[in-house]
């Protein structure tokens, strides 16, 4: 599998072109900061979600009364992109409607994915066009997955919202209800531990969070991730105790339980007339 380096004063990154995931984050002194990936726990570093984020019902949805099918998270995560540009501190890949892809979401598109080191930042764009004749629907989302500060398998998350916060209700099979439950944090504190994931991941939407701080052991930023989307989850494997937390920003959502309909009216779904595009970023900053 191809990777492609970017460096500079600060930060080290490793970006896969089979996917377009990064899959690794390190300092100047060498420490790591993304997951690296055991099969153990979980197969993934940080994979790009697209069409869909999460997953539609018995991975199957409607477009124009035609039944597609989808697995969860969508196939971007699992395509090989094609490397579009690199300078010492900023990479692009993208990914365009195949044969394959037309078989399982009808539409054609552009997917840009662009990494973008600035000091100890790493800028993540976005950036959706709509090449068919039609109108096109879709999600996006990240799933950038972290080490938890002195291995551990529990940890704090801080939040820039110290109001009372609602999330989605969510099941241990991963399925969500569009109701709101009181996320459990105080004073925009997240406390998390094994038990933490036992309804599988906290779904905190509304657009009531732009931060997410991952702190370490002195009760300092060790991972801050910025986002602007409507939707930030928060996973760990239950059961599995593992060294690692995901801090996803999404433009999208699953479908809630029992949820029927054409896929252009699912919950949080966005539009291109023909002709546009969408852009958007998340970015994560070390230390």
């Amino acid at each position: 599998m191809k990777e492609i380096e970017l460096k500079n004063e600060m930060l080290t990154i490793k970006v896969a072109e089979k996917g377009a995931e990064l899959q690794s984050i390190q300092d100047e002194s060498g420490r790591e900061y993304l997951w690296q990936a055991d099969p153990k726990f979980w197969g993934r570093h940080s994979p790009i979600l697209f069409p869909i984020v999460c997953s539609v019902n018995d991975e199957t949805y409607v477009v124009d009364g035609k039944e597609y099918h989808l697995p969860r998270h969508g196939f971007a995560r699992d395509c090989d992109f094609t490397l579009i540009s690199q300078t010492p501190e900023k990479v692009t890949f993208a990914l365009h409607e195949s044969e394959e892809t037309l078989k399982v979401y009808p539409y054609h598109f552009n997917l840009a994915i662009t990494y973008r080191l600035e000091g100890n930042k790493v800028h993540v764009i976005w950036h959706v066009e709509n090449t068919d004749t039609q109108e096109i629907h879709f999600q996006i989302g990240g799933h950038p997955a972290f080490n938890i500060p002195g291995g551990k398998t529990e940890g704090i998350i801080k939040l820039d919202n110290e109001e009372p916060l609602d999330g989605l209700r969510s099941y241990a099979d991963g399925s969500h209800d569009m109701v709101d439950v009181p996320v459990e944090a105080d004073m925009g504190i997240i406390e998390f531990n094994n038990n933490f994931w036992r309804n599988d991941s906290v779904k905190i939407h509304k657009s009531q969070t732009r931060r997410a701080m991952l702190m370490d052991t002195n009760g300092e930023p060790a991972v801050t991730v910025d986002y602007k989307t409507p939707v930030c989850a928060f996973w760990s494997p239950f059961d599995k105790h593992a060294p690692f937390v995901c801090i996803e920003p999404w433009f999208g959502i699953g479908d809630p339980r029992g949820w029927q309909g054409e896929f252009k009216d699912k919950p949080l779904m966005n539009h291109l007339q023909p002709g546009a595009s969408f852009m958007s970023k998340y970015t994560i900053t070390i230390g």
